[in-house]
């Protein structure tokens, strides 16, 4: 009887912590860049105990964002943010703008990561080729990456002091453009990494994740960049809707099972009193 009681308590607890992570997920069905908490489970004691939160790290649905600097990758793998301690980042939500300074920002402030290249398009792999000293460990198979920074120049309103106006392609590359957009020149290429395990991902802050251990080292992330458009959350609502409908049936049966338990108490006390 006493373990029937203690893996009513277990089984009532972990029912209502899958309820919470449900919940958590219903409410971001349209957090852009939210990834869906996906609970597993293990069996201990002939009760559904919880194993670990896993996140969903499959593509969300893409929609229109507040500006063409936005991006949204078609692909897998994650964009590489890096703050200002140096710290960097992955993240799937590329609601990223141009700061006052030029730099490729985040919405939290952290530069996003790119790869210089040359007239060709070509990546550059040492700072000295075009005088930028910031590029920094973080990009895939170790290629230096740097900030994104495509500064007007306030003598003539142009960006790097000769382009017009400039433009995201598929690839991922920053062009810029000049003479009413019959020239083109590659300037970056935003950088992309993956993860052998990217469920293991650290999830340190809202979509915005750290490698880990189990994560494995950074790889090259592959797909076709959309500017434009940015990541919805990736959450199955009818899904999450059955599940929870499951998990409240399991909450009402672990209830009964309480209730059964206060009576055959009840019922041995007054037995024993007599």
């Amino acid at each position: 009887m006493t373990n029937m009681y203690i893996n009513s308590m277990n089984y009532s607890k972990n029912t209502r912590i899958w309820m919470d992570d449900l919940s958590e997920n219903m409410m971001n069905l349209y957090t852009p860049g939210f990834k869906e908490n996906k609970m597993t489970f293990k069996t201990y004691l002939d009760n559904a105990m919880p194993d670990r939160l896993l996140k969903n790290v499959g593509q969300g649905k893409a929609i229109p964002g507040t500006s063409d600097e936005n991006v949204f990758l078609e692909g897998s793998g994650y964009f590489i943010l890096k703050n200002d301690e140096g710290r960097t980042a992955y993240t799937r939500l590329g609601e990223f703008k141009l700061d006052g300074e030029g730099v490729y920002r985040a919405s939290d402030g952290s530069a996003v990561q790119g790869y210089i290249l040359n007239d060709k398009g070509e990546i550059m792999t040492a700072g000295k080729n075009n005088g930028m000293d910031s590029l920094s460990e973080g990009g895939a198979m170790n290629i230096p990456t740097s900030e994104i920074k495509m500064w007007i120049d306030p003598d003539n309103g142009k960006y790097l002091g000769k382009y017009d106006e400039f433009e995201i392609k598929g690839d991922g590359v920053f062009y810029g453009k000049a003479n009413n957009g019959k020239e083109m020149t590659p300037l970056f290429k935003i950088a992309l990494a993956n993860f052998h395990n990217p469920q293991e991902l650290f999830e340190f802050k809202s979509g915005q994740f750290l490698e880990t251990r189990y994560s494995g080292k950074p790889v090259a992330g592959r797909g076709e960049i959309r500017s434009g458009l940015i990541e919805l959350s990736n959450i199955d609502f009818k899904a999450n809707a059955t599940y929870w409908k499951e998990a409240k049936n399991q909450l009402e049966i672990s209830s009964k099972i309480f209730s059964t338990y206060d009576k055959l108490l009840e019922t041995l006390l007054q037995n024993l009193l007599k």
